[in-house]
């Protein structure tokens, strides 16, 4: 079992605190520190510092970790043309020596895209777009050197691009698609991705959604990883676990219904309840508190042990 760290920075974060959650992550064992990719904070309140890029985040963690895998859970494709895009994760895989990962989605917050200028198509076009922007990033991230790359869609054309730079990874960075498994993007996993996500599900939905997916993707004979993301609240008693519930403005019988939570037997517990019925090989982990490392601190020990 993989274990990942996963963050919201649009709730108010510096680069400063990515970084020393980034450093903990690596530090303490875990797989991978990925991040959201959101303008606004959701749900209203003080932001604090405020939405960081999650590009120009993952650029300067890839100088600053050595091990850690990096990502998005995920880009939507309305922030970025598909070209732009896929440089931008070639040049970071190179930056980090081949330790990108790409997790893309059609967007879904139409007031961050009204904030700040950005296109919000009805949820028809923007899905027919993301197919298109998967297909382009896919393209341009596969194409050899010396190649050109060329693509005529309804929404995008691409002429003859040089595709460059080149990701370290070949044939290119994963790629991490995610929802409900509905037949479109049951499809669209099956042509493209190399992981797919289901994010806040319980055990029993996310085994229902892995199987439609599961449905259109073994007819390909294609690898995909099955991956959930939780969220995470752990603490060795009954009072450090509603501290730490307190602290994200959750209630801890909420939390242990619907995430990760608990003392480090429960937790372990649910997990194996994940591996059993649906086969999930990848979690990653939400963490809202990013000043708390005592709690990543505390899952290294007790929790991760007992399930990598």
């Amino acid at each position: 079992m993989d274990l990942r760290i996963f963050t919201e920075p649009q709730q108010g974060a510096t680069y400063e605190d990515l970084l020393r959650v980034a450093t903990a992550t690596e530090v303490l064992g875990f797989d991978a520190f990925f991040r959201s990719d959101h303008y606004l904070r959701i749900g209203g309140g003080d932001p604090g510092a405020g939405p960081s890029d999650a590009w120009l985040t993952l650029a300067a963690l890839a100088r600053e970790t050595s091990r850690i895998r990096l990502g998005t859970l995920v880009t939507p494709t309305t922030f970025r043309l598909p070209g732009p895009l896929a440089i931008s994760a070639a040049q970071v895989d190179r930056m980090s020596g081949g330790r990108v990962e790409l997790g893309l989605g059609a967007g879904w917050n139409a007031r961050e895209h009204a904030a700040y200028g950005i296109p919000f198509p009805e949820t028809g076009e923007r899905f027919d777009r993301f197919v298109e922007q998967v297909e382009v990033i896919d393209g341009l991230l596969r194409t050899p050197e010396g190649a050109t790359y060329s693509f005529t869609g309804e929404h995008h054309t691409v002429v003859d691009s040089p595709a460059l730079p080149k990701p370290v990874q070949s044939p290119r960075p994963p790629i991490i698609l995610g929802g409900l498994g509905k037949s479109r993007s049951a499809a669209l996993t099956a042509r493209f991705a190399d992981e797919f996500n289901v994010a806040f599900r319980s055990v029993e939905e996310t085994n229902e959604i892995f199987g439609r997916v599961r449905a259109a993707v073994d007819p390909t004979g294609r690898d995909v990883v099955y991956s959930v993301a939780q969220v995470l609240c752990v603490g060795r008693d009954e009072g450090e676990i509603a501290r730490r519930a307190a602290a994200i403005g959750r209630e801890v019988d909420e939390l242990r219904e619907n995430g990760l939570a608990g003392t480090p037997a429960e937790v372990v517990d649910r997990i194996g309840r994940f591996v059993e019925t649906t086969g999930t090989t990848r979690l990653y982990l939400q963490v809202l508190d990013l000043g708390d490392l005592e709690h990543l601190e505390l899952v290294a020990a007790e929790v991760a042990r007992q399930v990598g």
